[in-house]
Order: structure tokens, then sequence, then C-alpha cells
């Protein structure tokens, strides 16, 4: 069965395709390659264009006849989207809304849409956040991710599993040659081990005076390709007439700035420079998902914790495929 995946040539897109194709679907990669690779395309045909085309979306579905849609497509940099909040509110709500409109209109009744934590905003407490709490971004990436959610559940005869990451990393086995190669790159494992191989400098460690145990922000980190697993569980929950819904996506286990880099450390058998900074404004102690619902709903269990997560992005950052890259 052929399923249309827009933004397949980025990161977490990439490893959802590979899933796909490991349990029998084929992934029709839609990509403008603004933020994505060629290269990371390999398991079924590519599609240049953008998801704001409307009669290339109908084009597309008339040749392939995708069973459904999971919609990757997006801008992610939150600072970027605080500084062109109109980019962000075009690109990931103005193109989503005209991207549903044309696969419904095209018989694709069926969507998995990539969302993200930032929905949620600061959040209330230290706890595991549910699908229940308060929906109040604070930046307008959250802002345009929530636009779209609430726009995709509105339009008749839709049905969708909406699912929102906390925080992605890692990368898939090292032969299939895909990983995570953002540019700039932001994330703080990926740095942590670049920095650690000596290709980047020392990284930015952003406040040391939280009220955790060792007084570094606490995040929620998810294997990618745990990620890649959810979307095609969803996928097969709509298959089987499952009704719309939101799951979050993480492992449900806090870990800290500093355990990070103490992962890095020991991956890669060497230090990992670090300079200490203040806090940044807006950012909260803890942000940890509550997996509940994606485990009950989904069936789907995240299966990879820190160490191994680290690992593999070490062996892909430090891999020759990564420093010969190419990123548009």
């Amino acid at each position: 069965m052929n399923v249309l995946l827009t933004g397949g040539a980025g990161y977490i897109g990439s490893h959802t395709a590979f899933a796909l194709r490991q349990t029998g679907f084929t992934p029709i990669v839609l990509d403008d390659l603004s933020q994505g690779r060629k290269s990371a395309v390999k398991y079924g045909p590519f599609v240049l264009g953008d998801v704001g085309d409307a009669a290339g979306v109908r084009a597309l579905c008339a040749t392939y006849r995708p069973v459904a849609l999971i919609h990757f497509a997006a801008f992610i940099e939150v600072g970027e989207s605080v500084a062109h909040p109109g980019l962000y509110m075009d690109n990931n709500f103005n193109k989503s809304v005209r991207l549903f409109d044309a696969a419904r209109a095209c018989g694709v009744d069926k969507v998995v849409f990539s969302s993200t934590a930032a929905v949620y905003g600061a959040p209330e407490s230290s706890a595991p956040i549910r699908e229940t709490h308060p929906l109040k971004p604070i930046n307008p990436y959250g802002e345009s991710k929530l636009k779209a959610e609430t726009y995709l559940r509105a339009v008749e005869g839709l049905r969708s599993v909406t699912l929102r990451y906390f925080n992605a990393a890692g990368a898939a086995p090292l032969a299939e040659a895909i990983g995570e190669a953002h540019e700039p790159e932001t994330h703080l494992i990926p740095n942590a081990v670049l920095a650690g191989l000596g290709l980047k400098p020392a990284i930015k460690l952003f406040g040391t005076d939280y009220p955790t145990p060792d007084g570094t922000a606490v995040r929620d980190y998810v294997h990618v390709m745990d990620l890649a697993a959810a979307h095609v569980a969803a996928l097969r929950y709509l298959l089987a007439d499952g009704a719309t819904d939101v799951c979050n996506l993480g492992t449900g286990r806090g870990v800290s700035v500093r355990e990070v880099i103490d992962a890095a450390e020991k991956t890669l058998g060497r230090p990992v420079p670090v300079v200490e900074e203040p806090r940044r404004a807006g950012d909260p102690s803890h942000l940890v998902a509550d997996v509940s619902r994606a485990k009950e709903r989904l069936d789907w269990q995240p299966q990879v914790m820190l160490s191994q997560i680290v690992e593999s992005a070490a062996a892909w950052h430090g891999s020759a495929m990564y420093s010969q890259r190419q990123i548009k």
C-alpha cells in the first residue's frame, strides 16, 4: 500500500520512510528539499514539490493513490519562528490546510500528523505532561502547529492521529546512511557528540540552578526509530478504523542536560567541552511526556533509552556519511 509522506527527505521523515518500507508499505515522498536531503530518500518514489501546492498534491494522489497521508513537512526552529512568525504560520498552518483539503478531495481520508510538545507551552508542574494539559503555546512555532492540529480535527470526513513529540534524537542503523543532519544544529545530543568529537566548539549549558537533582533542565529524549514505529502504529490504527486521537511521544522518563553530557562522554571516551551560561527565558525545568495513551491506543512502547540513543548518534555523526553530507 502506498502512503503519501510529506517531508520524507527530512530527519524524522526519512526514518519513518525506512520503517514503512520495513513493514510492507511504500512511502511516496513529497518534499521541496528546503529542509531535507535528496540522498535520504531511498525507500520509495520521490516527488519534488510544495505541500501547499494543492494541484500538485491532487496530481500526486491521482498517480499513486495513497491510502493515507503522514504529514511531517514543517519549519521547526523556535528562535526562527519568533523572528519570522508569518513564515511559520504560512508554512506550518496555511500550507497544511491546503494539503489536508487536497488530500480529502482525492479520497485520502486518514492522516497521521507530526506535531510537538510546544503546543503545551510552559508546563504547569514538573509531572509528566498528559494530552489533557492546557494548550498554551508560547512561541509562533507551537502556535502554528496547534492551529494545524485544530483544523485537521475539524475537517469533515477525515480521521487522524496527531503525534506530539518531545525530544527526538539518535539515528537508524548506520548501514541505512540516514541520521540527524540539521544546519544549523540546535539539538543537545548531536551538539554534545559533535563537540566531543572536536567537530564543533564547546556546547552551551543554559542554566545550572534549576530545581532538579543536578541543577540542569530535565527533558524526555525519544529515539527517532521509536518515533518512526509510532507513526506506523498510528497508520495501522487508522487503517483498522480507529477514531481520531492525539498522543504524546516520548519515553516517560526525564534525563538532565548533565546526564546527556555524561552519556556522550562515556560513549566517546573523551570529554565534551562545556560553557555554562545563565538560563534562557522561557525554558522550564522539566518537560517529560506521559505516554500512557500512545501505549493504550496505538499499542506502542518506546524501546531505546538514553545510552543507546547517544551511541546511535555518535555512530552517525562520527561517520564518513555524515561528514560528506550535503545540506541545502
